[in-house]
């Protein structure tokens, strides 16, 4: 770890394959002990970030460090000093559980003293005790996921790298998977972690926004609300969602749909709703109470889309 107290540092990170360019000129930096979370959709170049810092992908241009260590120069001491999770979870299925644990163990030169106690560990926060001998195709996605989760910080690393760990695990595996994360970075482990799930943005202490390869906007949950999204917000329950954001944009207002509501973006909220009951009502769509609520995540990066 760096001696000045930051983990990451990167300044005008660059990469390109070919013509195509997947991270343009990126800077940003990270905290010992923060959770930093990476958002953006699928494409948007945050696994290539994530590679680059990880010393798995050589930047076009641009530099940086972590933990310390030049990312051009010291790739290989960088591997040695993070842990790194990937969304296919890195676990072996034709393993057992524990043979999974125990490669790991070695990969990660965990001394041999430790390795029980380690082991021990993460058969306890994965919920695997009973079934260390089954073979490690046969867990359903949540458990996988924390086993993982366990086997990349074996070598309790001082930073934590978690590319899209989320991806395709149900509502309440992500909740518990949170928890897990929290205890880490609560014993000082600084956690960098991408995600395309808006709504986990609230689980992070700072936030950068990416999007086409650039970081569009940086701070934390409450900051990025309220410096970005300067419009009102209203959620409208709707019977016929599609209909209804079809007839609103129609007429030029900017809406989202959020399961059975809309979200919609407006400059004033109290001049706005008598014209939304309108338009909703000479389409036939019925409506309920339409509220004013605080933007969420997803709202604040669709207005900075909108705007670019």
């Amino acid at each position: 770890m760096s001696e000045n107290g930051i983990a990451v540092e990167v300044k005008d990170l660059r990469r390109t394959f070919g013509s195509f360019v997947a991270v343009d000129d990126i800077s940003l930096r990270v905290e010992k002990g923060e959770i930093f979370g990476f958002l953006g959709p699928n494409g948007a170049g945050k696994s290539t970030t994530i590679r680059m810092l990880c010393g798995l992908l050589s930047p076009t241009s641009g530099g940086g460090s972590v933990a310390g260590f030049d990312i051009l120069r010291e790739s290989e001491s960088i591997k040695k000093s993070i842990g790194y999770m990937s969304q296919r979870f890195s676990l072996y299925d034709d393993l057992t559980i524990e043979e999974n644990i125990n490669f790991f163990s070695g990969i990660y030169n965990v001394p041999r003293q430790k390795r029980a106690e380690r082991k021990d560990w993460i058969l306890s926060i994965s919920g695997l005790h009973e079934r260390k001998e089954e073979l490690t195709r046969n867990l359903p996605t949540g458990f996988k996921q924390r086993l993982a989760l366990g086997c990349a910080v074996l070598h309790d690393p001082s930073i934590l790298f978690l590319d899209e760990p989320t991806s395709g695990v149900d509502p309440m595996s992500r909740r518990n998977f949170w928890k897990l994360i929290y205890d880490m970075a609560g014993r000082g482990t600084t956690v960098f972690v991408t995600t395309h799930y808006m709504d986990e943005a609230d689980y992070c202490g700072r936030l950068a926004l990416i999007y086409r390869g650039r970081i569009i906007a940086e701070g934390t949950p409450a900051v990025l609300r309220h410096r970005f999204m300067k419009q009102d917000v209203l959620e409208i329950p709707v019977d016929r969602p599609v209909e209804a954001l079809e007839a609103l944009e129609k007429e030029g207002i900017e809406s989202s749909i959020f399961g059975s509501t809309l979200h919609v973006v407006v400059e004033d909220a109290d001049a706005a709703v008598p014209r939304i009951e309108r338009i909703l009502s000479a389409g036939s769509i019925k409506a309920g109470k339409i509220e004013k609520i605080l933007p969420s995540l997803e709202d604040v990066f669709v207005s900075l889309i909108e705007s670019s």
